[in-house]
């Protein structure tokens, strides 16, 4: 156990966050960088999907958070996250769909980034129209709850109220990487490339 907690403190891993408005096509981009770059892709959505069916205490709070479009209280994913990125060892992790508001990020840095547990590297801000968006979250079939038209606007007014300061915040800091979401997956992904080489 010692020796755990030992190879847990020298093993920092690095964080990208991937954040664009729903339907931008983070997941899509997030494979391509995994394949080329070799990060983990961890979705902060799709963790709380998993959660929400597991049978957890957290998983009724989540269903009903997920449901009206709301943020899910900061604990129970920073919970989830931290599972997932130290049951695998590796040193380059993606975010994706986090920190979605002032709180999640300011969550994130007190117990993952002062504690020593991640290093942020930056964040990739995937910009895409809201008609495009909407075509692609209504054309996907991943038999998702929140892609219906009425979860769509209430996901999009969120993610405009709230998650526009953390995109700014990055920008202050110097670690924004904006990258046009509105090409194909490949014209979107050759941009991609570009800010981790």
């Amino acid at each position: 156990n010692e020796y755990k907690s030992y190879l847990r403190m020298a093993f920092v891993p690095e964080v990208v966050f991937v954040l664009g408005p729903p339907g931008a096509g983070k997941g899509t981009q997030c494979s391509k960088i995994v394949e080329t770059f070799g990060y983990i892709h961890l979705s902060a959505g799709d963790l709380l999907r998993a959660e929400r069916v597991s049978g957890s205490p957290d998983g009724d709070l989540i269903q009903d958070y997920i449901t009206n479009g709301k943020i899910v209280p900061i604990e129970i994913t920073i919970r989830l996250l931290e599972k997932a990125i130290f049951s695998q060892s590796i040193a380059k992790v993606l975010i994706d769909g986090f920190p979605r508001n002032k709180e999640n990020l300011d969550g994130w840095e007190k117990a993952m980034v002062e504690t020593g547990k991640t290093r942020t590297k930056f964040m990739l801000f995937y910009e895409c129209s809201e008609e495009e968006c909407f075509k692609r979250a209504m054309g996907r079939n991943q038999n998702r709850a929140d892609d219906n038209a009425d979860s769509f606007k209430k996901r999009i007014s969120t993610y405009l109220e709230s998650t526009m300061a953390v995109v700014n915040e990055f920008e202050g800091r110097g670690l924004l990487r904006r990258i046009n979401a509105n090409d194909t997956p490949e014209g979107v992904f050759e941009n991609t490339q570009k800010v981790f080489l």
